[in-house]
């Protein structure tokens, strides 16, 4: 409702054991269900049996309202991927939902995607005027299309995927599975993230986020490097990187909000690097108050930055109710800001005669923030400072985030002064944009979205 949406998630794993794939992968994808909530799918393939043995199932809604038991046991191979998806291109519709799966002359593919390709449109008016009928209308299906395009003049599935990433433009993270191949590229400036894991039983992962690696028993080997194209077969793991670049351009947004906190992205604790972020603010805009509070989830590891820093006891003022809803399906603003309350209710005891300092990742278009002050002040909170742990929102995104137009960023309508009086604060101070540095230390990022400086 007030918070940026990470575009999607994806999840493979392939094993030469006879696995039941569509298990670790319905329980690596409820690992990124944060980075998508509108849709799933999986697509698995018995890599031992005839060629093109491929199954898949895919629906909208949460992982665990599309898949269950029976749903799974249909599922049959030891290869497979998936997907969970929040659309920022293309319609939230099943025919979008992915992973997209084709048929070619050639044989068959499935491709997941997490992030968005700026010209994709020439593409798909390209393959349309070669008769390509689209049943979606994602970046997604036309790199699917154009890879199996590709394949019908290119001795391998790999050097075809190579082929055609070297045309696109923006963000991307692409799962490509063949009936006995599991492909893994990451775009040349590592926009969008991409992690290689293993477990005991011999299975290799590839994923979004090393959380998810975790949950299915792996353990993280290492952060697929932005340019690098892995192929995981038979015989064995290799490595190209003739799509890399000199430059990196590393999404700032996930280690302030996107990602889950217990994930570990390029060699960074996402926990660690919000502490520091937290530190960061204390130093910058110190305030006298009693308690330093944050809101779930992202903004909890900045508030124990700020209270580290500061020497402001932290304490938690949220409860946090995991069980309901997405509020951003609900059809009334009266209704969206009522799911709010119920998601995030206040420990009023926590606040009451305090002086409060309240920490979020972002301010958006301010309303869930302006209600959470409010029921602070209802609660007797004598003073609220709120710290916000990103600069703010002035420009859109490109790559797969999706950021509203900019009517709709109230840091692009109003000074800081002005929406500090708007949402009913005492005080608020952004995250200086030179401090995020002090979040991921050396690592070249993407920070288009607060300073105009686009990498593509």
């Amino acid at each position: 409702m007030d918070k940026l949406h990470e575009e999607c998630g994806v999840f493979g794993i392939w094993s030469s054991q006879a696995i039941d794939a569509a298990k670790d992968i319905y329980y690596g994808l409820l690992a990124l269900q944060h980075r998508g909530q509108e849709s799933a799918g999986i697509v698995v393939c018995d890599a031992k049996g005839p060629l093109g043995n491929i199954c898949t199932h895919k629906g909208m809604g949460h992982v665990s309202e599309i898949f269950d038991k029976h749903t799974l046991g249909q599922l049959r191979g030891n290869i497979g991927i998936g997907h969970v998806r929040y659309s920022t291109t293309g319609a939230s519709m099943t025919a979008n939902a992915q992973p997209v799966f084709l048929n070619y002359l050639k044989g068959t593919l499935a491709l997941a995607h997490n992030g968005n390709i700026t010209n994709a449109d020439e593409f798909r008016e390209e393959l349309q005027n070669q008769g390509a009928s689209f049943a979606g209308t994602t970046d997604s299906e036309v790199i699917a299309y154009k890879i199996a395009m590709e394949r019908l003049k290119t001795p391998s599935i790999e050097q075809a995927s190579i082929n055609v990433s070297r045309q696109l433009k923006g963000g991307f993270a692409l799962l490509i599975l063949s009936p006995q191949k599991l492909i893994g590229i990451r775009d040349p400036l590592g926009l969008k993230p991409l992690c290689l894991g293993k477990r005991e039983d011999g299975s290799y992962i590839l994923a979004s986020e090393s959380a998810a690696i975790i949950s299915v028993g792996g353990q993280l080997i290492r952060d697929i490097e932005p340019g690098e194209t892995i192929s995981i077969s038979e015989e064995g793991i290799t490595s190209d990187y003739s799509l890399q670049g000199e430059k990196r351009a590393h999404c700032i947004f996930e280690y302030i909000y996107f990602a889950r906190q217990d994930s570990v992205m390029d060699g960074i604790s996402v926990y660690d690097a919000r502490v520091r972020g937290g530190r960061s603010m204390a130093r910058r805009f110190p305030v006298d108050a009693d308690v330093v509070t944050g809101v779930p989830e992202s903004g909890i590891p900045a508030a124990v930055g700020f209270s580290e820093e500061s020497g402001i006891p932290f304490k938690l003022a949220f409860h946090k109710n995991s069980y309901v809803g997405r509020t951003f399906i609900k059809p009334t603003q009266a209704e969206r800001v009522s799911a709010v309350k119920m998601k995030l209710s206040l420990i009023e005891s926590v606040v009451k005669d305090k002086r409060v300092v309240l920490i979020d990742d972002s301010i958006v278009r301010g309303t869930t923030i302006t209600n959470l002050i409010a029921t602070m002040r209802e609660a007797g909170a004598k003073e609220v400072h709120v710290r916000i742990s990103s600069p703010p929102f002035l420009y859109p995104c490109y790559y797969g985030t999706d950021v509203p137009d900019n009517k709709e960023l109230i840091a692009n309508k109003f000074s800081t002064e002005e929406i500090c009086k708007n949402i009913g604060a005492d005080s608020l101070e952004y995250m200086h944009i030179e401090d995020l540095k002090d979040m991921t230390r050396d690592l070249g990022l993407c920070k288009a979205c607060f300073d105009n400086n686009y990498p593509v």
